[in-house]
Order: structure tokens, then sequence, then C-alpha cells
């Protein structure tokens, strides 16, 4: 027997639920692997809210660390004892909030022995979500200026720090100035503290009223349309999240009117489809570890049984850096 969190119905944090279940042997192609530690993402509170629809009754979770118990038939890249790290996606179940769960081998990485398990079950996902939008979605050069919102969060902060390794000159938004402090240690030019602040204004004018080259935005609802009005003529607006909401339909006609802008709603999935991807971008994720210069903050740790809590804390917006559920 095992535990893992589980839900029979969407709705708030209340419905998840801590069960214990019968694991089967690892089937054709998969592994076995008990976690050391799992990442809590927002990317959670989709499937459980039923934003992003799960089939029911469902586990949760896409991102854990751990080792390999066992391994299934025609498994050649493993085997037990390998310690590893994953982050899910659209090609594998979700899940992870669990103590042993079968987990399709492809979708593994070998995690180096000099990377804790802390480290990458609070980085995989969300530095390889990092590493694609400023690598791949919007390719930042030196003397680019971006605009980050959710500045302190677990993207947020890796994002500061990519973008200004690679030469930008990096805008960032939080929610109040304890947050600000700490996006400013890991890089940033200038906040903004929103609560009290208008963005829009306070980025056009921190560019002379040219506005941002790309804008990287995981809130959603509550700041697409200020977004788009600090873009520059032809910029980029990369909406990744949707923290305070869903974006609401829009007529695109408004991309023309603010100047011709350009708008991408990616997923990290669709960049790590291929095996081969994945293991260049996480070998790029886990240097960038190696060379010091990206610092992983774990804000929060909390014990697999109070994912609950864990959901609670990250709604209401009272977490930095990264959360952790240790089992």
């Amino acid at each position: 027997m095992t535990h893992a969190i589980r839900f029979s119905a969407h709705g708030g944090p209340e419905v998840l639920r801590w069960e214990a279940l019968e694991l089967p042997d690892p089937g054709p192609g998969e592994i076995r692997i008990r976690h050391h530690a799992i990442g809590v993402n927002f990317i959670d509170t989709y499937h459980r809210t039923g934003l992003y629809p799960v089939s029911l009754p469902s586990g949760l979770g896409q991102e854990g660390a751990g080792v390999v118990e066992a391994v299934g038939p025609g498994v050649t890249e493993f085997r037990p004892g390998d310690r590893v790290v994953y982050c899910g996606g659209s090609l594998s179940p979700v899940g992870a909030y669990s103590e042993v769960r079968n987990f399709p081998a492809e979708r593994a990485v070998r995690l180096p022995d000099d990377i804790s398990f802390e480290t990458a079950a609070a980085v995989m996902l969300k530095g390889l979500t990092a590493q694609f939008l400023v690598r791949r979605t919007h390719r930042v050069q030196p003397g680019d200026t971006v605009l980050i919102h959710a500045a302190a969060g677990g993207v947020g902060l890796l994002l500061v720090q990519w973008a200004k390794r690679l030469g930008a000159t990096v805008i960032a938004t939080a929610g109040n100035d304890e947050k600000a402090e700490l996006v400013r240690a890991h890089g940033a030019d200038h906040v903004i503290v929103y609560t009290r602040e208008n963005f829009t204004e306070r980025t056009r004018a921190l560019t002379n009223g040219r506005g941002v080259d790309v804008v990287y935005d995981s809130v959603g609802r509550a700041t697409f349309l200020g977004s788009l009005d600090s873009l520059r003529p032809l910029g980029l607006m990369v909406s990744f999240g949707n923290a305070s909401g869903k974006v609401e339909p829009f007529d695109i006609g408004l991309l023309a009117q603010k100047g011709s802008l350009f708008l991408t709603r990616p997923t990290l999935f669709t960049y790590i489809a291929e095996r081969e991807d994945l293991l260049a971008m996480a070998e790029e994720l886990f240097t960038a570890l190696r060379d010091g210069w990206l610092d992983v903050q774990i804000g929060q740790r909390f014990p697999l049984s109070q994912a609950t809590e864990a959901h609670r804390a990250l709604e209401s917006r009272r977490t930095t850096g990264a959360t952790l559920l240790l089992p």
C-alpha cells in the first residue's frame, strides 16, 4: 500500500483527499518512482478546479524527483536505484502528489548526483518554462527590455534571472515590498509594486514612453489589457498563465490598434513533446544550476498529506519562490 492525494470532484482545496492505494507493478515502458520531493505548480490548481479538465477521480501534480524502484518491460534507459526527475505534461498522467507512482520512462530525465531532489522538484517544470520563454518563445537578446509579472513566484524569479543573464533590462511586478526586495535581489532593474502603482504607466515612464519588447504574463485576466498597453509597437505579449482567472475573449483588432502587436499563448508541454527537446532543455537547465547563476528559491515546504494547505497558500498569493510537498 502507498498513499496519494486524490480528488473526485472539481472545486476548492477542500476537495483534495489523502488516500491509501494499491500500486501495481510498472507496465510496459514504465518505471516506478519513490518520490523524495514533489513540486507544486499553479497548473495543479487548474486541474483541481476543472479549468483544465481531467478525468475523475484523479491524482494531481506534474513534477517530482525521486529514485527508481522498479522498471517495466521494455525499459532499458533506467534501472533500480537511478535518480530521476520529471515534469509530466500532456503525454503523461497527473499524479505526482504521491509517495510512489508508476510513470512513463520516456518522460523522465536522469538527475545528476550534484543536484538535490528538492532543487530538482522545485525547478524542473518552472525552470524549463523559464527556459523556453526566454530562449524560444522570444529569444531574449542584449538590449531587450522585458516586463515580467508575478516576478516573486516560482517561474517569475527564474525568468528574472535568465532574462538578466541574457542581457535584458528587466522590469518586474510584485505584490508587496517584501516580494519586491526578493525580486531586486535576483537581478531585476526595476520593480513595480502593482498594489499601489499602475504598472502600465510606470512601465511607460521607465521606457521613456516606448514600451517593452516583450511581456511575460502569468497573471491572466487582471493584467492582460494593461500588458498590451505596456508593449512597444510590434512587441510580443506572452500570456502563459491564469493566476487571476482566464483571459476574457477580446477583439483581435486591439492588436492592430495598439501597434501591430504579437500575441502567443504557449505551454511548456508543446516544447518538450519530443524527447530530444526535453533532454536538451533539461541539460541547459542543469548547466545553469551548476554554473551557479540560477538561484532556486524554495519558499515553502509542506508534508505531502497537507497538499490542501499548500494550495490555499498558493492561491492566496502567500508564497514566494517554489513550493514543495515532502512525502
